[in-house]
């Protein structure tokens, strides 16, 4: 039976700073979870619970390599084009990868850029292979849209603006008829049929309101309620999306998940930056969860959130990359800090305390996911935890200082000694162990560059694109 012990560690036991732990574990499980005071000589090490990556999408590689740096999303997102996977399984292997690297230990996979060369069902295949490789936990939901595959409404205008090669591009590239709605709900099916299991969770994957058509939405829920099976979406990400929502539903966006029964406790709202006080009220009346993904919030230019004021109103709040980081390398220990730094409060006036903002994020992040558990370092959970190096982390030792202070202040994943997801050693000093995740890269570098010319003629026409697009979202939001 294997044990560690640490001179820190947040049990999540009630609102503990760290304390002393021996920690054993078996059969996946923490089979004991000791806190009475350990040798002089016990390692300095802080264990906490691993985290939980709430919303991502899986990206390969960073798209600021694909010339996608600090757009809004609504030119963003058509320019990820060019990031399209060359292979299903090394695309999912290196992000996972990265984000396990960092202490994560179950993972949202929101695949909204499949490969195009395998089935939906096939593609799932591979995602979770690269997840099991690994061993980490993952969530996945393909993400499913039928409507608005470029702008919010009718893309006539945006063609007719464009040359008629360009307007060829757009049509041939987003603008493809999209699966019937049983199609979409079907595929989700399937997919759960084929991959789901005791470290993968399948979701329904409803892109956001604005792609997705009545009937679809209103079939997710319906599905949802019948299945059990939990929703994961985007939700008023972008000033646009605010407009087009105040436009498309005069009665309130929120009230109209509410009305069609989408608001639930098994849905989750990636995002969630432009919610306005009535709506954040009816998110946590519904027991529903809201993901901050801090940095991906930022490079996009989307906006902050009021994601402080949410938690105070009883939301459930869970922390995501969005495969987008701060310095795009997947680092959730980062994202974590940057989340609490942004919200954690204004001069003395306190959101809340680090720890327990911590383990609360962690925990509503692993009920986002599917994952069992808390995340609490208790007898009977699942044995998933990071251990972090004290010693580097308190490079000074000027005088004893609170770790969680040192890991809110300073903590990257080059702190993190090793992760333990389900039993199973993942990680050690920032090796992933069960694949080898530069060579994954260097592969993934490579095929890339080999098909760099799959999106020539879209590159080639992208000034053109993108000043359509500005220009249709100015003319049609009104706002920015």
């Amino acid at each position: 039976m294997p044990t560690i012990q640490a001179r820190h560690a947040l049990t999540g036991r009630g609102a503990d700073l760290s304390v002393p732990l021996a920690l054993s574990w078996e059969n996946e499980l923490i089979t004991q979870a000791s806190t009475a005071p350990l040798q002089p000589d016990a390692p300095r090490r802080l264990i906490i619970p691993a985290f939980a990556n709430a919303h991502d999408h899986a990206r390969p590689l960073a798209l600021s390599s694909f010339g996608a740096a600090f757009m809004p999303l609504e030119t963003w997102l058509p320019r990820s084009m060019l990031a399209t996977p060359p292979d299903a399984y090394l695309a999912a292997l290196a992000p996972l990868a990265r984000a396990a690297r960092s202490g994560c230990g179950s993972i949202m996979v929101h695949y909204t850029r499949p490969s195009g060369k395998l089935s939906p069902v096939d593609e799932a295949r591979e995602v979770a292979r690269a997840a099991r490789d690994i061993g980490v936990r993952i969530a996945y939901a393909p993400a499913i849209r039928d409507q608005n595959p470029i702008v919010y409404g009718d893309e006539a205008s945006l063609l007719a603006g464009l040359s008629p090669e360009a307007a060829k591009i757009v049509k041939e590239t987003y603008c493809r008829p999209p699966l019937t709605v049983d199609a979409l709900i079907d595929m989700t099916d399937e997919i759960a049929e084929a991959i789901a299991g005791p470290i993968i969770d399948v979701q329904y994957g409803p892109a956001a309101v604005q792609w997705c058509s009545h009937e679809l939405l209103v079939r997710v829920a319906e599905r949802s309620a019948q299945t059990g099976r939990r929703v994961h979406m985007h939700l008023l990400e972008t000033p646009y999306q605010r407009h087009w929502a105040d436009r498309t539903f005069p009665q309130g966006i929120v009230t109209y998940l509410k009305d069609i029964g989408l608001l639930s406790p098994r849905l989750t709202l990636a995002h969630c930056i432009h919610t306005r006080p009535d709506e954040l009220d009816m998110i946590a009346e519904a027991g529903a969860s809201i993901v901050t993904n801090s940095s991906s919030n930022m490079h996009l230019r989307s906006g902050i959130g009021p994601i402080a004021e949410a938690r105070r109103r009883g939301c459930r709040i869970a922390i995501g990359m969005d495969g987008l980081a701060f310095d795009e390398d997947d680092d959730m220990v980062r994202e974590t800090r940057i989340a609490n730094a942004l919200h954690g409060g204004l001069g003395f006036d306190e959101s809340w305390n680090r720890t327990e903002f911590l383990l609360e994020s962690v925990a509503h992040g692993r009920r986002s996911t599917g994952a069992p558990g808390t995340g609490a370092l208790a007898t009977g959970e699942p044995a998933d935890f990071i251990v972090i190096d004290h010693e580097a982390l308190d490079r000074d030792r000027i005088m004893e200082v609170d770790p969680i202070d040192l890991l809110f202040a300073r903590a990257t994943a080059a702190h993190i000694e090793e992760v333990v997801v389900a039993g199973r050693s993942i990680v050690k000093n920032g090796r992933v162990l069960g694949v080898d995740l530069p060579a994954a890269e260097d592969e993934l570098r490579a095929r890339y560059r080999q098909q760099a010319g799959r999106f020539a003629e879209l590159d080639a026409a992208w000034p053109q694109i993108e000043k359509a697009l500005e220009g249709w979202f100015r003319d049609h939001a009104g706002c920015c």
